[in-house]
């Protein structure tokens, strides 16, 4: 297992076609990856207990939440997660959030991204071939 200052903590949720990001105040965290055959990471949030009620909702629901996460310095590029909220502790006027879950691949999601948008666009055959290349050697 390797074990990581968790620097930075935003939620993510899409409402209608608008995607909103809160951030959530932290006071300390650690992020772990487990380096298990499921490939999941161990998150944990030290907070103040303002968002109790949202992550206890998650919890209840059993809903799974899309984190953005700095790792070990604020000047790293973001990490995409997708997890589950597995317990929340009261620790006096604060709280600390346990997250499971894995490890988005965000390379995938913006070659998909860029493959629909020409596909959109109306491309086809070897022009969408064509396309791709060029849009995504340049964009990369």
């Amino acid at each position: 297992m390797k074990t990581f200052k968790l620097i930075n903590l935003d939620i993510l949720e899409k409402q209608g076609e608008e995607l909103h990001t809160l951030t959530v105040d932290l006071i300390d965290g650690l992020i772990i990856n487990r380096e298990d055959d499921q490939n999941r990471w161990l998150i944990e949030a030290y907070t103040d207990q303002e968002y109790l009620e949202l992550f206890q909702n998650a919890k209840k629901v059993d809903r799974d939440l899309v984190l953005q996460v700095k790792i070990s310095k604020e000047t790293n590029q973001p990490a995409t997660f997708l997890v589950k909220v597995v317990d929340i502790n009261q620790i006096g006027d604060n709280m600390n959030v346990l997250f499971t879950g894995t490890i988005v691949n965000k390379k995938q999601e913006y070659i998909e991204q860029v493959l629909q948008d020409l596909i959109d666009q109306g491309y086809q055959g070897q022009e969408l071939l064509e396309k791709f290349r060029k849009k995504f050697t340049s964009s990369v």
